[in-house]
């Protein structure tokens, strides 16, 4: 498949199709007229995709699987994770109140961070968290002083609190991806060092603390990175973590998220179903009983391609020797991801989904920064004009949740689709809201 060619159908929403005029629909709903509704930026999300993603995960992990909130959350995405059987990974005091407001119970939910603070935990605490992932030594402090002062926030009724934690190590494996986003490897602010013995000494505390009926130490965790697309470094992790986790004869190990997904065409990732058996055959393999809840977190790969987003075309400046520069009516503000990672997408009119795309542009934001770069290198029908609706694919992770007001632009309103009826979820933000905590 070439540059030119049409946006490859793996890069769209499960529902997603093109009718006899060459108009792209999602859930049954017209794009374009979408924009027209609703105003552009917007973010879209094929409902009926979510879902299945979802379904996928619990199948492929079984109960436990737990949904990553940092790729896509608000609270119609928590409830409907909830809803098909995901636990939900949330990371800090703010992720945790929103799937609170879902109506997603405490005890469903699994609580990350490098730096909790003393609000977050005891919060944690008094709604009784289901799992706590323990970062580091100063939160074992944390969590010990919390439950054993037996009073304030961190207790329920009378009687303290006993979170579950695993310990969050970092094997010292390294994955092919952006450095930003490598967390397995010993130069990590991530988890305790496997090689450095601070995984031994972190156990050991736990383990004290369990025994006095402080916490209750149920597992391990080891995340490696995001964007992963090979899975040997799965396999090789589980291999490192082995010997380490049949020592402490303990219920769960949890191996995180990081599955890559395609976002160009002529990428591919591996499958959600693969990914986990090649784990469960490391696991089994490395002598890990059978008994021990093998699970994870899978977060960009339940969201990713599930979204669209779609700008209008502002400004077509053709820079002669250079590029053409089609500028659209949002940017960096919406998806920081190319600006952050140099991350590539794809550019269609929707319009005309299925038209070759011989004309190179660079696809661009209107905000004060050269960088300001959604798609660097993109392809759109050579009729492409002021006014279009230009969609970028698989921006369901990490557009939202990353979104900014730079330059005081109002971040998009964000649309499920489904059965041919579209729902806002998150309303555009107004100029009003930009005002609204000055003082």
């Amino acid at each position: 498949m070439g540059p030119s060619d049409p946006v490859s159908r793996s890069l769209l929403p499960t529902t997603a199709a093109v009718d006899g005029d060459g108009r792209l629909s999602i859930g049954g709903v017209d794009l374009v007229e979408l924009a027209e509704e609703h105003g552009t930026p917007l973010y879209v999300y094929d409902e009926e995709h979510l879902r299945i993603r979802c379904r996928e995960a619990v199948e492929a992990w079984g109960d436990g699987v737990a949904y990553a909130t940092k790729a896509f959350l608000c609270v119609a995405m928590a409830r409907l994770a909830f809803e098909e059987g995901m636990c939900l990974d949330v990371s800090t005091g703010g992720e945790l109140h929103v799937a609170l407001t879902a109506g997603v119970p405490a005890h469903r939910l699994v609580l990350h961070g490098n730096n909790k603070s003393d609000a977050e935990l005891a919060s944690a605490l008094a709604v009784g968290i289901g799992r706590i992932v323990v970062d580091s030594f100063d939160e074992i402090d944390r969590i010990e002083r919390l439950v054993t002062e037996g009073s304030g926030p961190g207790v329920r009724g009378s009687a303290p609190v006993r979170p579950k934690v695993l310990a969050r190590i970092t094997p010292g494996v390294e994955v092919h991806t952006h450095e930003f986003v490598r967390t397995g490897q010993d130069d990590s602010k991530f988890g305790f060092g496997l090689a450095s013995g601070a995984a031994d000494q972190a156990v050991e505390r736990l383990q004290s603390l369990h025994d006095a009926g402080i916490v209750e130490f149920v597992g391990i965790h080891a995340h490696l990175g995001s964007q992963v697309f090979a899975l040997a470094p799965f396999v090789q992790a589980i291999e490192v973590l082995a010997d380490f986790f049949a020592t402490l004869e303990l219920p769960e190990l949890v191996v995180g998220g990081g599955l890559g997904v395609a976002y160009v065409n002529g990428e591919e990732a591996p499958p959600m179903a693969q990914w986990a058996s090649r784990v469960r055959a490391a696991c089994l393999h490395a002598g890990i009983p059978e008994s021990v809840r093998v699970s994870a977190e899978p977060g960009r790969s339940i969201v990713a391609s599930a979204g669209i987003t779609l700008y209008r075309v502002g400004t077509v400046k053709d820079v002669p020797g250079y590029r053409t520069y089609v500028s659209v009516d949002g940017g960096m503000s919406d998806n920081p991801r190319p600006v952050l990672y140099g991350s590539g997408y794809e550019a269609f009119l929707p319009r005309s989904a299925g038209a070759e795309r011989p004309m190179p542009i660079r696809l661009v934001g209107k905000h004060c920064e050269t960088g300001d770069v959604v798609v660097a290198e993109g392809f759109v029908p050579d009729d492409l004009r002021v006014g279009d609706i230009v969609a970028t694919p698989v921006t369901g992770a990490y557009g939202h949740s990353m979104a900014s007001n730079y330059n005081k632009v109002p971040r998009p309103a964000v649309i499920f689709v489904s059965g041919g009826v579209a729902r806002t979820v998150v309303r555009r933000e107004t100029f009003d809201d930009l005002v609204r905590l000055d003082l």
